[in-house]
């Protein structure tokens, strides 16, 4: 070793050396790296959980990219479990890359993570660091199960940062952070400081001691533990190292850590602290799960911003506009090289105008509104979510732990080439394609697991039952979610199969059984079909509530389809349907009377959602089942005659015949002409037209081609007396309301013309405006070559001698 190489590798004062970081801080990330380097210790202690020890060495792997988590979780109870993020510019990430670089050993002395998941869910949480209060264990480390949980009032921790920054001057301790650390380029945090590299923690030190003096640990005595059990593994390292060990750790414990204390003392202050089995490995992270933002507060607003300034070699407010300006111009917004330039121009003015020793976030967000967004805070919002907060998703090389179940789900991912993304995307599926079809059942199966990596979107430009599409977002939790859903099995498939089965068992009402039945078929389980067969059967047969079967019998009934598209038996199925549908047949027309308006509004639903349901179930091959659809309408009849049943329900039940042809549009408009009869209730009437015309089931259109039951609406509404039209007009209001406007429009203007009813019924001449009485043959032969070009049926000539041949020929 020359001489330059000793004296660099001196650092102050005795002891090992303690270097107090920001948790996710670029600029500490440098000073740490500065100093290792400079310092060249024999051993890295480094604040953390030290069950992860063993996975240190695949940080080094090819296939390791930031963000990531050590992730723990209790073995017999998945669901307890705490994450210790690390994103490249994490000072914990920097050491232990030198440590490994260097050939120097690294190791977790934080207290272990069995007794940090043994503690109790009510107990707070608080932040490991020095930052404020308000940021959860992610910030730092450890991390806590209960991530979420509040801060008692009488464990309210002092802002190291926010006290700082009032005592300099600032009213914002991200500002004054950014501008003491993270932007002195020669100066506190600089890796390339001229100076004593050492100097940024021995101030850091100083003021972290002062506050400690003032506030002792800020409010929670388990930081006491923590920092006893520190001290016991800093010991540990010096008899083995002498005092060649360098310590990186939150700087709010570095006065505790340089404190002497006894070991008896140490220990006395860990014995009798809980324990729980625990396994730990690595997981991706992603940037937004760093934002505080996103409940996983981590001590910074603006991860892709600090990664920026941690990784961009010079000129960092040049290079963030720039990228900022390809931003903008993917999303077709003209900036030019001419904004970029006037921007850097504008921040940089800002920054000397506030002080600043270098433009910051926000002089360039500034900059970014005035010059590339023209004021808008639109783009603004995209430059913050996507470059500010980030996307961006760490990678886990193979060799890390996983979980059986885990493994499996690797293996079938990339099998299917569904790689895990932190950006939300739309991903079409045609399940007439095995792959697909593949897919689907994968992302039906970890929805049954609870692990939501998908999330179904109506299908776009079909309706078929081959479409379906998915909203896909890998999130670091879900991670968790897998741990906790291996105790139904190692595989996806025998894990899914497990959980429907005891979901069957568990879950309460019929129509949750039936869903249970539908997410089987979609997902595949032929395992667990007749598990929840038998659990549907013998629910259905208890179960005397016909709203409770109404419900039940559509998710049934759809799940019929599904024997077509993805060639799953569906007998059984069909046999449990028929059978609902027998009993709802009975017990609806009962059930239909003496119900207050709310009640009757369901069971209008009950009664559209059991029609449609007739309809497929009609269709099915059984022969046995070829008469539902007369005995349907034979229900329908029933409820449209009785008084009993109220009028939304009528009004319904006759709409529904007239649709199926059962019955006549004369015979319609006697049945609405009575219920208009002055001899009805005005409320009552009201409601029997909303069901007749309301609901969303194409009624207006009804009233535009038949104007005689728009006559008799129109008649009976002119006729209500004043004291009840204030009664009936919300009923009218919300019926009429949800129709189109053209359809709307189009009832206005017939309404207005008036004299084209008499009695009812429309008068000879008098029809739909933009309709002749009679066809116009002139005009019809005038469109018949374009329709038979459009149907490919000839050629047609183009008027200059060309003979144009027909589609498809």
């Amino acid at each position: 070793m020359t001489g330059t190489e000793e004296a660099a590798g001196r650092w102050p004062g005795q002891g090992p050396l303690l270097l107090g970081v920001r948790h996710h801080g670029p600029g500490s990330a440098r000073a740490v790296r500065a100093a290792l380097t400079a310092a060249r210790p024999q051993v890295v202690l480094i604040e953390g959980p030290p069950e992860a020890d063993a996975l240190i060495p695949l940080v080094a792997d090819e296939d390791m990219r930031p963000p990531v988590a050590l992730l723990a979780h209790a073995v017999d109870e998945p669901g307890r479990s705490a994450f210790w993020p690390l994103a490249e510019f994490s000072p914990e990430w920097v050491a232990i890359r030198w440590a490994l670089e260097h050939d120097v050993p690294a190791r977790f002395i934080d207290l272990p993570a069995t007794h940090t998941l043994a503690r109790g869910r009510d107990e707070a949480t608080e932040p490991e660091d020095g930052t404020s209060a308000d940021r959860s264990e992610e910030a730092g480390l450890p991390a806590d199960a209960d991530a979420d949980a509040p801060v008692s009032g009488a464990e309210v921790r002092v802002d190291p940062l926010a006290v700082l920054a009032e005592t300099a001057g600032y009213d914002d301790p991200e500002r004054w952070w950014e501008d003491v650390v993270e932007h002195r380029g020669g100066g506190v945090g600089g890796e390339g400081d001229e100076g004593d590299p050492f100097a940024p923690f021995t101030v850091l030190e100083e003021a972290m001691g002062a506050l400690r003096e003032t506030f002792g640990t800020g409010g929670h005595d388990r930081d006491l533990v923590r920092e006893a059990y520190m001290r016991l593994q800093m010991r540990a390292a010096q008899r083995e190292f002498g005092d060649a060990v360098a310590v990186v750790c939150g700087a709010w414990h570095v006065p505790a850590l340089r404190h002497r204390t006894t070991v008896a003392a140490d220990k006395a202050l860990l014995k009798g602290l809980p324990k729980v089995r625990t396994d730990m490995t690595w997981v991706p992270w992603t940037h937004r799960r760093l934002a505080r933002r996103s409940g996983y507060g981590a001590g910074i607003d603006s991860p892709g911003w600090y990664g920026h300034l941690f990784g961009a070699p010079d000129r960092p407010v040049e290079r963030w506009l720039t990228k900022v300006a390809g931003l903008l111009r993917e999303e077709d917004r003209m900036v030019s090289s001419a904004h970029v330039i006037e921007a850097v121009r504008l921040a940089e003015t800002l920054a000397a105008m506030r002080g600043r020793p270098l433009a910051g976030l926000s002089e360039t967000t500034d900059a970014v509104r005035a010059v590339m967004c023209e004021g808008s805070d639109v783009p603004l919002a995209l430059v913050h979510d996507r470059l500010v907060v980030g996307d961006v998703l760490g990678e886990v090389p193979q060799a890390a732990p996983a979980v059986p179940l885990q493994r499996d789900l690797d293996r079938i991912q990339r099998r299917l080439r569904l790689k895990p993304e932190a950006l939300e995307r739309e991903l079409e599926l045609d399940l007439r394609k095995d792959t697909d079809a593949e897919r689907s059942r994968l992302l039906h199966r970890l929805e049954l697991l609870g692990v939501p990596w998908g999330e179904p979107a109506a299908s776009r430009g079909s309706t078929g039952t081959f479409r379906e599409t998915w909203r896909l977002r890998w999130e670091p939790e879900l991670a968790v979610r897998v741990a906790e859903a291996g105790v139904w099995g190692t595989t996806v498939l025998a894990a899914a199969t497990a959980r429907a089965e005891s979901d069957a068992v568990a879950v309460p009402g019929l129509a949750d059984v039936t869903a249970l039945a539908e997410r089987c078929l979609l997902a595949e389980l032929p395992d667990a079909l007749p598990t929840v067969m038998r659990v549907l059967t013998d629910r259905a047969a208890l179960d005397a509530d016909v709203g409770h079967l109404a419900q039940a019998l559509p998710a049934l009934v759809r799940s019929l389809r599904y024997g077509d598209v993805r060639g799953t038996d569906t007998g059984a199925l069909t046999e449990v349907a028929a059978g609902l549908a027998e009993r709802i047949f009975v017990g609806l027309p009962p059930a239909c009377t003496a119900l207050d308006a709310d009640a009757a509004e369901e069971m209008r639903r009950h009664v559209d959602a059991v029609h449609g349901a007739v309809g497929l179930l009609g269709d099915a091959p059984a022969p046995a089942h070829a008469d539902l659809r007369q005995r349907w309408q034979a229900v329908l009849r029933v409820l449209s005659d009785r008084d009993t049943v109220p009028g939304v329900i009528r009004g319904r039940a006759v709409r529904l015949l007239l649709d199926g042809g059962e019955l006549a549009q004369e015979e319609a408009a006697r049945l609405m002409g009575l219920v208009l009869s002055p001899g009805t209730p005005p409320g009552d009437a009201a409601a029997w037209i909303e069901g007749f015309v309301g609901g969303g089931s194409g009624g207006g259109m009804l009233l535009v081609h038949d104007e005689r039951l728009l006559g008799l609406v129109d008649a009976w509404l002119t006729g209500v007396p004043a004291e009840a039209f204030t009664d009936v007009l919300p009923l009218l209001r919300r019926t009429f309301s949800a129709y189109e406007p053209g359809v709307r429009r189009t009832l206005g203007e017939l309404v207005r013309r008036g004299p084209g009813h008499t009695g009812g019924t429309a008068t000879a001449g008098a029809g739909i405006p933009g309709f002749a009485p009679d066809l116009d043959s002139e005009r019809a032969d005038a469109v018949v070559p374009v329709v038979r070009l459009l149907l490919g049926l000839d050629a047609v000539d183009d008027g200059v001698g060309n003979g144009l041949v027909g589609v498809g020929r």
